[in-house]
């Protein structure tokens, strides 16, 4: 005599699975049309992304299907006995719990701490600044900080530089025992994905108390290029000449 309580368990746990893949699909593709993918991948794979996130919602309402049609003729799944360490719909249950706290919590951008915490202080010879990023023929006023922070990778004389005029966006940090009329603009480069993000950055020379840029405000500024003494290292640096607060770009990152 069969027990009534597993033969529930036997018609549920398909639709545990069902929710699950479904969820996930769903989770996938509100990231892509909120635009909070660029926060977790490399817009390179968000083809990828999407692709698995529409796959999965074709699997789920086919395998919905299927269970509808099943349950429509009482079709009954017989019980099987197996040996597992967890109870079944485990594993099911774990992404679905997953789906939903990320569809319940939105994704952020790292701050500037987090840029502290990887050294971005310390950018001549960040070897994943890749060296054929550079372009060289670009005209100084063109280059992104990143463009900056990898030129120096491949020549780093700051005395190279010191005139050239400079417009660049990114947010500001302020490391430990900095100079009071001195600031770090930084963004983070995503090569793949949000694990492997790094902070790229430079310092910023100010005319101004810096007292109304706190951290991870994004700002604008324009100047040009000077070599000064910064935390103790001899460093390429921007002088700005004005400084305008911009709101944090749709898509933070740099490639």
């Amino acid at each position: 005599m069969s027990n009534p309580k597993t033969k529930n368990q036997n018609l549920l746990l398909p639709w545990l699975d069902v929710i699950a893949i479904t969820a996930w699909g769903i989770l996938i593709l509100k990231y892509w049309l909120t635009g909070k993918l660029y926060l977790l991948i490399h817009p390179d794979y968000f083809w990828l992304a999407i692709s698995g996130g529409i796959g999965l919602l074709i699997v789920g309402f086919f395998k919905a299907g299927q269970l509808w049609q099943q349950r429509r003729r009482r079709f009954d799944v017989p019980s099987t006995q197996h040996f597992s360490f967890f109870p079944p719909g485990w594993g099911s249950a774990l992404l679905l719990t997953t789906a939903i706290l990320g569809l319940i919590i939105t994704p952020r951008v790292f701050a500037s701490q987090t840029a502290l915490d990887r050294g971005v202080t310390d950018l001549v010879g960040a070897t994943r600044a890749q060296p054929q990023a550079f372009r060289p023929n670009n005209r100084p006023e063109e280059r992104s900080l990143v463009d900056w922070v990898r030129t120096l990778n491949v020549y780093p004389e700051p005395d190279a530089y010191t005139g050239q005029k400079v417009k660049v966006q990114g947010f500001v940090i302020l490391p430990p025992n900095i100079e009071k009329d001195h600031l770090f603009l930084a963004r983070f480069v995503i090569t793949c994905c949000a694990a492997d993000v790094y902070p790229a950055g430079l310092p910023v020379k100010l005319k101004e108390p810096r007292d109304q840029y706190p951290p991870d405000t994004w700002l604008e500024v324009e100047g040009q290029m000077v070599t000064e003494n910064v935390l103790g290292k001899r460093q390429l640096t921007i002088a700005a000449n004005s400084l305008k607060k911009i709101p944090q770009p749709k898509n933070p990152y740099s490639y």
